[in-house]
């Protein structure tokens, strides 16, 4: 599904990712991983499509698709999702408004007919309750107000909301108490299918003991130093990413 081969990119005059080549296949689960400054949320804004990001070599393709050649709306049309580790708040513009017109401008983009305020509201009070969360928060201006755990509970529902093929999950688990984040991961499992796949960036291994990734990869110094299996993530939980981060 995705594919991204000799990745290069720089923001400013500082190249951050270095040759980065990653494949991701419909049906699984991703999971990143690496230090400070290494260049995982770089690589989430890049193939969002985030400006101040510039490409410099490589590719970046979903489903065939060169996913660097459209615009940050044309890939949301095209299922590309982010899950930000540090959720925007809009004052003045509530949460349910927000999400109908985000939906109803991806369909106006795939040339589906929009969906109807009944049908918004009847999936959205199913999600809610899915994710326990209070209705009433729709109806607050997007993440005005609302706690670490609120802010990424609406991520999750977002998600849930939209169906995209492609989710990016940016420190997800950032600013969760445990509860929160059980919660939160549910909701991500619940989302998992064959025609769809998932990069989950993160610092801590704590993550995937509840999103079981089927694999770990490495980001160190702009570039992928290594991949395996869920047990990677318990080996960099006990000896830290320093082999990795010299090896790179």
């Amino acid at each position: 599904m995705l594919s991204i081969k000799n990745l290069h990119a720089r923001v400013e005059a500082a190249e951050i990712l270095k040759g980065l080549s990653l494949e991701l296949p419909a049906g699984e689960v991703h999971a990143i991983m690496g230090p400070n400054g290494a260049g995982k949320s770089t690589l989430s804004y890049v193939l969002t499509g985030r400006q101040g990001y510039e490409v410099t070599d490589g590719t970046a393709t979903l489903d065939g698709e060169d996913l660097l050649s459209l615009e940050a709306n044309e890939r949301a049309a095209r299922g590309v999702f982010l899950s930000f580790q540090y959720p925007l708040e809009i004052p003045g513009v509530p949460a349910m408004t927000f999400l109908r017109t985000a939906m109803n401008a991806q369909r106006k983009a795939r040339g589906e007919p929009e969906v109807s305020a009944t049908e918004f509201l009847k999936r959205a009070r199913e999600v809610a309750g899915q994710l326990k969360m209070d209705f009433d928060m729709l109806k607050r201006p997007l993440n005005v107000g609302f706690s670490g755990g609120e802010k990424k509970r609406m991520e999750i529902f977002q998600m849930a909301m939209l169906s995209p093929r492609l989710l990016i999950l940016d420190e997800t688990d950032s600013g969760l108490d445990i509860d929160a984040l059980k919660i939160v991961a549910d909701g991500v499992n619940a989302l998992r299918s064959p025609d769809r796949a998932m990069l989950v960036i993160t610092h801590y291994q704590r993550l995937l003991d509840y999103i079981r990734p089927d694999k770990v990869h490495v980001l160190a110094a702009g570039r992928i130093a290594a991949t395996g299996g869920p047990e990677l993530a318990h080996e960099l939980e006990r000896e830290g990413y320093d082999k990795y981060a010299r090896a790179a």
